[in-house]
């Protein structure tokens, strides 16, 4: 990992990520992609050592609370949080400042700040959100291969519900002639319901390849499943979006359940619901004391 001295923190839209690139190995990672300019090797995490200072000035400038958003490129839970603890730290600040918090991690690691985002879901509002792509095991191990598997995630999205914080499952990406198969979205789904998850968030069967990310991805499927790379060159050439065959029944089988157990799955509202900060909640629990 290497050190920079970053200019600012948070985005338009009030997201942040103190790293820049991940050591979880997904074979898919769409962060590897060139548009994102991340001009290093992926592996070799950028530190923002200033972000916790970058924050508590961006946070004590705003006029009113909000929701803050981290992890959507990349993990705020990989390896070097444990000795790094930035991620941590910042998580601080907004439980101090009092804002809301929306995390997203594939990472059992976020549990040693179950007390932290407790309290800060007391005060405002926290959402995990947990990633789940592969029903299988030993199948997880080859596509997400540095990370705790599905099942424990399942587990840390039960803690979450028995401490009372919400959570939204990313059903993301399914990759076609691999994992797009009714048992494996019928295994997750199983997993949301059991874990009385609020949303989940899925914007169709298939996977995006872009320069940079389609490359990795290309050597993965040569040591893993030998002749498939062959397979998706005929299939999508070089296309961005690749879709399964399976998307319309794999899709109708996620909204089916959905509606059933009355989870949210509209991709709209769930991003709605992850921006909406409770802006009375602070006076509703002030005045349980």
């Amino acid at each position: 990992m290497h050190f920079v001295e970053a200019k600012g923190i948070l985005s338009a839209q009030n997201g942040m990520n103190v790293y820049r690139g991940c050591t979880h190995g997904c074979i898919y990672c769409d962060s590897r992609s060139r548009c994102y300019q991340i001009n290093h090797d992926f592996e070799d995490i950028e530190v923002k050592r200033n972000a916790p200072v970058l924050l508590e000035k961006a946070l004590r400038s705003k006029r009113k609370k909000c929701m803050i958003g981290t992890g959507a490129m990349c993990d705020p839970y990989m390896h070097c949080e444990e000795q790094l603890q930035m991620t941590r730290q910042c998580l601080e600040l907004i439980d101090q400042y009092g804002f809301g918090l929306a995390i997203q991690t594939k990472s059992d690691r976020i549990l040693r700040d179950l007390e932290l985002l407790k309290r800060i879901h007391r005060k405002a509002k926290c959402v995990v959100q947990m990633t789940l792509t592969t029903f299988d095991e030993e199948l997880c191990k080859i596509l997400e291969p540095n990370v705790c598997t599905t099942r424990r995630r399942f587990e840390v999205l039960e803690i979450f519900r028995e401490e009372g914080i919400p959570t939204v499952v990313w059903l993301s990406p399914i990759l076609p002639m691999i994992n797009d198969i009714r048992e494996n979205v019928e295994g997750i789904l199983d997993y949301c319901v059991r874990a009385k998850v609020h949303g989940i968030l899925c914007f169709g069967m298939g996977m995006t390849l872009r320069e940079g990310d389609r490359e990795y991805y290309y050597r993965a499927l040569d040591r893993h499943f030998p002749g498939l790379k062959e397979q998706y060159q005929r299939k999508f050439g070089y296309a961005y979006e690749i879709p399964s065959d399976h998307n319309r029944e794999l899709m109708k089988l996620v909204h089916d359940t959905c509606r059933k157990w009355n989870i949210l799955d509209g991709v709209q509202d769930i991003f709605a619901y992850l921006r909406e900060f409770p802006a009375d909640r602070g006076y509703e629990q002030l005045s349980l004391f």
